[in-house]
């Protein structure tokens, strides 16, 4: 029998966070039932390896009890919050496989298909709901350079080389994406587009 007033599977997210914080073995078992599928549903869809999915779910739900005590409401939901962790070990575990990251030619193709993923949508929260948007409105040449430089690390000399464009375009590219892509998530922060 429950030792809680109401069924652990009633409770809300952050108190099933709490207690996994606090290793209370109810609650743990109860966050891991809540959240189980759509942490390996972003696994999964990331990685493309059920077998590498599991391995990846399961160190999100460690690094959540690791840092449960740290996690910040104001910042997102728990869905949010342990969605990110999971696509983040999903990223880092493809990238440890693979010894080079997908070429920047390639980009435009991987763009178009990662619109309308099951990781899309197990990632629907506000904030990458946002960014998403704001990629969206952005000019591909703009938004190549930023993924180029944001995700895959490259300077903007390697931009420039890969674009094959000068190096000052290349800049003022990566620049001026970011200065648009600042405007418009701020401008949802100060709800200028709340409807």
């Amino acid at each position: 029998m429950s030792k809680f007033r109401f069924p652990v599977g009633r409770l809300p997210d952050e108190a099933l966070l709490s207690g996994l914080a606090t290793g209370d073995p109810e609650l743990a078992v109860g966050f891991v039932r809540r959240f189980q599928h759509r942490v390996f549903g972003v696994a999964v869809a990331v990685t493309g390896d059920p077998q590498l999915a599991e391995d990846v779910a399961q160190q999100t739900f460690e690094r959540a009890w690791r840092h449960a005590q740290i996690y910040d409401s104001r910042r997102g939901s728990v869905t949010t919050w342990l969605t990110t962790i999971a696509h983040n070990l999903a990223v880092d575990a493809v990238r440890s496989r693979r010894p080079e990251p997908v070429a920047p030619e390639d980009l435009d193709a991987i763009l178009d298909v990662v619109s309308e993923t099951p990781e899309r949508y197990a990632l629907a929260d506000e904030a990458s709901s946002r960014l998403r948007a704001a990629m969206a409105e952005l000019p591909p040449e703009q938004g190549r350079a930023l993924v180029m430089a944001g995700i895959y690390g490259m300077t903007a000399q390697q931009v420039a080389e890969w674009e094959h464009i000068p190096l000052g375009t290349a800049k003022t590219r990566i620049r001026t994406g970011m200065g648009k892509l600042r405007t418009t998530l701020a401008s949802f922060q100060r709800g200028d587009n709340a409807q």
